[in-house]
């Protein structure tokens, strides 16, 4: 151990920067200035007296480090020679620091720095603080507002690449955080809900699957700057989001459904509680709804409850959730929004009535009613009939017959007097929510084009973040990073203490 005098010299560059700052706060300049530009001083000269605190503890610490007679490295070769004096460059929130340890070689293999490992040092030049920094305002808005969020807050100045790529390197635990990840137990009669859907994301061109790259390569562009309405759908890649969620049952009759305000308050409706979210670029809608089993599976592993799948209709997500379901052997009801239906009813609605006619209204509520009472049958056949009796075209009945067809052939689905009984949620606005929050709010900035990599990154993130497991999901990263790239070094991963 060190004499107590060793680490008043060690911080003699931080006290006198300490004594810096006093000097200028009781000099002439600072007492010109207005409160605001004194924030701003303080703020570049308090970071600049941090800088300092980090670079002489870090020289304290290379001055205590222990010389060990040699270490094993993971292929269970001793490095004997040892050298004091290397440095490695570290740029933090505070800004740029030296990192000094001792390093122990071996001719034809990659020096060991044990106090690296102690310091759970990362394998690129920018701190774990940056990288988080870069990480959060990254998964907020543009790469640019990034560097402008990263600049103020910590007066660093990165690049925008380099703020992508810090951003990729924090998005690499997400999968195994929620695979270790603990469940709060649910009451065996709480429901299990799973959904899903998907948003189309404008890549670039190496980012497209290759259906789409033919597509845009083929495609002709009306205008040379920029792409006009109907031309973006060659440029987009599909972002795969699913929603799992605890479901504690509220009963509720189908006219609770269309209960309006001046009915009087309205009933209560079931509340989704411990919402778990995944979204990828990369991964198709097969795997995403599969990673969603998978959580259904951590948190309800002996099928004890009931399971329901809230869709929004894609006849392909409802075929691989019943392939999915069937091949764990769970029994699960899939029941589609009925938004979706009502926009339907509303479709048809519009072929017999003026879009302000009050008897349209009428008319919805009426058929809605009776879908939510388990007749979808009855009311497809019903607007059938009425569109032949009013005579109507082709063209004039085409919403009516496509509400039939959908009402007639999704009627497996529309079993809500179940669902209503059992007191299950009956739309999908968990999942909508999502996709406006997790892709909408972020990945459709003007202008964006995103890599797969990149927008990979920032939706697992995002779906970090609105699973508010960060604070969580950041310790196990930076626990995963000194196992990756520090432990996984040395023989059997162990560490030895050279501090």
């Amino acid at each position: 151990m060190s004499a107590p005098g060793e680490a008043t010299d060690r911080f003699s560059s931080s006290r006198a920067c300490v004594e810096e700052v006093i000097g200028w706060l009781e000099g002439s300049d600072a007492c010109a200035l207005a409160h605001a530009e004194l924030e701003e001083q303080l703020d570049a000269r308090g970071r600049e007296l941090l800088r300092r605190m980090l670079q002489d503890h870090l020289s304290l610490r290379a001055q205590r480090e222990v010389r060990l007679d040699s270490v094993v490295d993971s292929d269970g070769v001793a490095h004997k020679v040892v050298e004091a004096g290397h440095r490695r460059p570290l740029a933090s929130i505070f800004g740029p620091v030296d990192v000094e340890r001792l390093a122990y070689r071996h001719r034809g293999h990659p020096n060991l720095s044990p106090a690296d490992a102690v310091l759970n040092l990362p394998a690129e030049r920018y701190s774990h603080g940056l990288r988080q920094l870069a990480a959060i305002e990254a998964v907020r808005g543009s790469y640019e507002e990034a560097q402008g969020a990263i600049e103020r807050a910590s007066g660093q100045e990165l690049g925008k690449r380099q703020v992508e790529e810090l951003t990729r390197r924090a998005a690499a635990d997400v999968e195994g955080f929620y695979d270790k990840a603990k469940r709060e137990p649910a009451a065996k009669t709480d429901a299990l809900v799973i959904s899903a859907d998907g948003k189309g994301i404008v890549m670039r061109p190496d980012g497209l699957r290759p259906a789409t790259q033919k597509a845009a390569k083929a495609s002709k562009h009306k205008l040379k700057t920029r792409l006009t309405r109907g031309e973006k759908k060659d440029r987009k890649r599909m972002a795969e989001l699913a929603v799992v969620y605890d479901c504690k049952p509220v009963p509720r009759e189908p006219s609770d459904i269309l209960a309006r305000k001046e009915d009087g308050p309205k009933p209560e409706a079931p509340q989704a509680k411990a919402k778990w979210l995944t979204a990828s670029v990369v991964e198709d809608a097969k795997e995403v709804i599969k990673a969603a089993f998978d959580e259904a599976e951590r948190r309800d592993p002996g099928h004890l409850r009931p399971w329901v799948a809230l869709v929004d209709g894609a006849k392909h997500q409802i075929d691989v959730i019943k392939a999915e379901a069937k091949k764990r052997e769970i029994d699960i009801t899939i029941v589609i929004d009925c938004v979706h239906v009502l926009e339907y009813v509303w479709g048809a609605a519009r072929c017999f009535y003026a879009e302000t006619d009050p008897q349209g209204e009428a008319f919805v509520a009426e058929k809605m009613l009776e879908v939510l009472e388990g007749r979808a049958g009855i009311v497809a056949g019903a607007i059938r009939r009425k569109a032949t009796m009013l005579g109507l075209g082709a063209d004039e009945r085409k919403k009516a017959d496509e509400c039939a067809s959908y009402l007639k052939h999704k009627q497996p689905h529309l079993n809500y007097p179940e669902a209503l009984a059992h007191g299950w949620p009956i739309a999908t606005g968990v999942i909508e929510g999502a996709v406006r929050y997790v892709c909408r709010d972020r990945m459709d900035v003007t202008g964006a084009r995103w890599s797969v990599d990149g927008a990979e990154a920032v939706l697992k993130l995002r779906a970090v973040r609105a699973n508010r497991d960060w604070p969580a999901y950041w310790r196990y990263h930076l626990a995963e990073e000194r196992t990756r790239v520090h432990e996984s070094r040395y023989a059997d991963g162990v560490i030895p203490q050279a501090a």
